[in-house]
């Protein structure tokens, strides 16, 4: 065994005068002094291109991070290729072997890394010091060690044997190449969809978001120094439907592993299912997608904690979370009191650049997603049956900022309660007291997601009762806590519906979608005489 149960990561506190605040000032100041040229990674090749594209800070746009070098279909196909030649020599690591370069780079991670990736996350994605932390640092470490972990685990999963049989699974990696395809607003995804199948002796061709290339290509240094040979994950930076066109009609092509919209998740599906004639095998589908992520509050629940969660839920991160709080529905006796904490808290809330740590709001990823959200408020504060209660003001002079905003819908089927906004947006819905069991029927039925949910009640019997009711709305559900927030082992990640497959990231059953095993019975004193007993 490679490992003992790991434990998950320390989260740094990057408190006044730690050490670890200087340390990443330090790697932001020499992060922003420099243009990075950061080239696509196929093979042993780092490739450029005359195409060069610009990155910058979405909470200060003018600056300049770098420039990343664009491709095409050829290197689409140049990547697939690099994957298919590397795949022999990576199927004979055995599992120790191949564990053993992932546990470095979660220390890799974990030490010399750390503050690099916690810097480019923070600049090119606009995350605050704890945000970058939770993520580019501890669930990316712990996706490295737990992954390797549940790895090990599953090779012990094994059939019965009878006497004078023994009978096997062996765990063998696809048939083809998996086609990662990764989001902007965790590095922590972006580093697990490549290397959680790469892990089990897969190959891999990885597009990362365009708004997140600034730190996959750290990923990528990460994993080089850590012993990944050429080829085994190939990181491209190309348009999607050029990517798409290329990779969706080779043979080759054994699986997909996704987090994205859910339209973007269903074109692609669909795509693979038109050409399904093509391939070797069914391709595996994996992906996790949008959410219209509830808080919902008893009558008997807390003022106060419902009032933390709800700030916390919806605005860490601006709202940029697939799992952020978007909707809540609280009760007509709690409505004032939470209010007024919610608005207490707002009043203490800074927004602004990531290097000011006092900062807790930053701003949203780029202008076209600026755009959309501040189209969504405007719509609201025009609608009659909409009340803007705190923010609806925004600003993309310097950097996409758009205040915390929180909209009272007298409608729970208006479009900011049923559609997800992704963004620092969130609309509540105040329900009488006595309606709580219709209410359970409108949170299950009034979107078509499914990913996280929170319930907040005093009460244990309404706790069990409304966990039964919405067993199907989330995939992830909280009592009495924010909806946000799934760490590594211990709360496996996904949700159903139009949020995905449900395939858990963060546990041994997204492993074992990148596994095709085979069962092995071997017969140590094989028969010679074709009868049985009952023939006599």
């Amino acid at each position: 065994m490679l490992m003992k149960t790991p434990q998950n990561e320390v989260v740094l506190n990057y408190a006044p005068n730690s050490t670890e605040k200087k340390l990443l000032q330090k790697a932001m100041e020499e992060a922003k002094s420099v243009e990075k040229d950061i080239p696509m990674y196929i093979g042993n090749q780092e490739i450029r291109t005359e195409d060069k594209r610009r990155l910058s800070m979405p909470h200060e746009h003018a600056h300049t991070l770098g420039y990343y070098h664009f491709g095409d279909e050829y290197h689409v196909g140049q990547a697939i290729r690099a994957a298919l030649n590397a795949k022999e020599a990576w199927g004979k690591f055995t599992r120790e072997q191949r564990g053993r370069i992932f546990l470095k780079a979660a220390e890799l991670a974990a030490g010399p890394y750390r503050m690099k990736l916690n810097a480019a996350t923070m600049l090119g994605q606009s995350k605050n010091a704890y945000q970058a932390e939770i993520d580019a640092a501890c669930e990316l470490i712990d996706f490295l060690r737990f992954n390797v972990h549940f790895m090990e685990e599953m090779e012990h999963i094994q059939p019965a044997s009878s006497p004078g049989v023994n009978n096997q699974l062996e765990y063998r990696p696809l048939e083809g190449f998996v086609f990662a395809l990764t989001p902007f607003n965790f590095t922590a995804i972006a580093a697990n969809l490549p290397t959680a199948p790469a892990m089990l002796g897969n190959v891999v061709v990885w597009k990362p978001a365009e708004t997140q290339i600034y730190a996959a290509q750290v990923i990528m240094e990460l994993l080089i120094e850590a012993g990944l040979p050429a080829g085994v994950i190939n990181l491209i930076y190309t348009e999607g439907p050029v990517a798409g066109e290329v990779i969706f009609n080779h043979p080759e092509f054994a699986g997909l592993h996704f987090t994205g919209s859910t339209k973007v998740f269903k074109s692609l599906w669909k795509t693979i299912a038109n050409n399904l004639d093509t391939y070797k095998n069914f391709p595996r589908i994996v992906g996790e997608t949008g959410g219209k992520d509830f808080v919902l509050a008893h009558p008997s629940a807390n003022p106060k904690e419902v009032a933390t969660a709800l700030v916390r839920g919806a605005f860490e991160y601006q709202g940029q979370k697939c799992s952020a709080a978007s909707r809540a529905y609280l009760p007509v006796s709690l409505w004032e009191q939470i209010k007024t904490f919610v608005l207490e808290n707002l009043a203490t809330i800074k927004m602004g650049t990531v290097e000011d740590f006092g900062n807790f709001v930053n701003a949203v990823i780029d202008e076209k997603a600026f755009d959309r959200i501040v189209a969504a408020i405007e719509l609201a504060k025009n609608d009659p049956l909409m009340k803007v209660i705190a923010g609806g003001t925004y600003d993309k002079s310097v950097g996409y900022f758009i205040a915390p905003t929180i909209l009272q819908a007298i409608d729970p089927w208006s479009t900011t309660m049923t559609e997800e906004l992704f963004g620092p947006v969130l609309t509540v819905y105040i329900y009488p007291d006595n309606t709580f069991e219709d209410v359970l029927h409108l949170v299950d039925t009034s979107s078509p997601y499914a990913l996280t949910g929170a319930i907040f009640s005093a009460d244990r019997a309404v706790l069990e009762n409304a966990k039964e009711v919405l067993q199907h709305a989330a995939g992830n559900i909280y009592l009495n806590d924010k909806p946000t927030g799934a760490v590594v082992g211990q709360q496996p990640f996904g949700g159903g519906r139009m949020s995905g497959t449900n395939d858990k990231s963060g546990s041994m059953l997204n492993l074992l979608r990148w596994v095709s095993p085979r069962t092995v019975k071997e017969t140590f004193v094989s028969p010679k005489d074709f009868r049985y007993p009952f023939l006599g």
